[in-house]
C-alpha cells in the first residue's frame, strides 16, 4: 500500500493514496507511453448510458439511475501501458499495482476537487507540487462561484477512469521520477452554461417522475501523479498536473 506523507491530519481521509510533499520537476529521459486512446467527448459514446439499477428505491423515489460506462481500448495501447508497469515493478517498486495505484487517485482527486472547490488552498500544501500550488492561487481567485462548485467531484459521481501517459524521469543529477497521469469523468450539478465546458455532455436524471429532474453535466478533469523512487527517497506521490478543462484555465 502505498503512504501517504502529507500533513497526518489532513490526509487521514485519504489512507492509502498518492501523494507527498515537493516532489521535483525533472526533463524527461527514458519513456514516453502514449495515452490509451479515449472515447471522446462523452457525448459521442455510445457505451455511454443511463439504466435502471433494479429495483424501485424508496416510496415515492421511483427507479434508481446509474451510468453505464463501457471502456474500449487500443489492444496495442493497452499492452504497451501494461509493459511499463512491469517495468515499474521489476525496477522501481515490486508491490506496484495499477489497480491499487487508480483507486487512490480516484480518492485523491475527489478530495482535493472539493478543496480546491471550497477554496481551502492552504490545505493543498504537501499534497501537490509547490508549482502547481502557486498557479492555482492565482487561478482559482479569478473564478466565478458556478465554476468553483464545477470543480468538485464527489466518490460516487466519479463514472469513469482511466490512465494517461506514463513517463520516466531521470534528472541531471541522477534522480529517478516515475509520473503517471490520470484522466476523470464526474457528474456534477453546479449551474454552468450548456455551452461553457467545451467537452461536457448536459443531461436529465429523473428521478421520482417527470415532473422531477435533475439537471448535472459530464466534466473532466486530468490530474498527473509524480513520485521519485531515487534510493532514499521517500515512497510517497504528489500531485504534479491539474486541468479542469474550460473551468480552471
Amino acid at each position: 500500500m502505498m503512504a501517504l506523507r502529507a500533513a497526518p491530519r489532513r490526509a487521514r481521509w485519504l489512507a492509502g493514496a498518492l501523494l507527498a510533499p515537493g516532489a521535483a520537476r525533472a526533463a524527461p529521459l527514458a519513456a514516453c507511453v502514449p495515452a490509451p486512446p479515449l472515447p471522446g467527448p462523452l457525448s459521442a459514446l455510445p457505451p455511454a448510458r443511463f439504466a435502471s439499477s433494479g429495483p424501485q428505491g424508496p416510496e415515492g423515489e421511483g427507479p434508481q439511475r446509474r451510468v453505464v460506462v463501457v471502456r474500449i481500448t487500443n489492444p496495442l495501447a493497452w499492452l504497451r501501458t501494461r509493459f511499463y508497469y512491469l517495468l515499474i515493478r521489476l525496477y522501481f517498486d515490486s508491490e506496484f499495482s495499477i489497480e491499487e495505484f487508480t483507486r487512490g487517485a480516484k480518492q485523491a482527486f475527489s478530495v482535493v476537487s472539493q478543496l480546491l472547490s471550497q477554496r481551502k488552498l492552504d490545505l493543498l500544501e504537501g499534497l501537490v507540487s509547490a508549482e502547481v500550488l502557486q498557479m492555482l492561487k492565482e487561478k482559482i481567485s479569478s473564478l466565478s462561484e458556478n465554476h468553483r462548485d464545477a470543480l468538485a467531484a464527489d466518490m460516487d459521481a466519479i463514472m469513469y477512469t482511466t490512465e494517461g501517459d506514463v513517463r520516466i524521469y531521470y534528472d541531471d543529477d541522477g534522480r529517478k521520477f516515475v509520473s503517471i497521469l490520470m484522466r476523470f469523468w464526474y457528474l456534477n450539478g453546479a449551474n454552468l452554461s450548456d455551452e461553457v465546458p467545451g467537452e461536457t455532455k448536459v443531461f436529465q436524471i429523473v428521478f421520482g417522475d417527470e415532473s422531477t429532474k435533475e439537471k448535472r453535466h459530464i466534466l473532466t478533469a486530468n490530474y498527473e501523479f509524480q513520485r521519485e523512487f531515487t534510493e532514499g527517497a521517500k515512497p510517497d506521490w504528489t500531485i504534479t498536473r491539474i486541468e479542469h478543462p474550460k473551468l480552471l484555465e
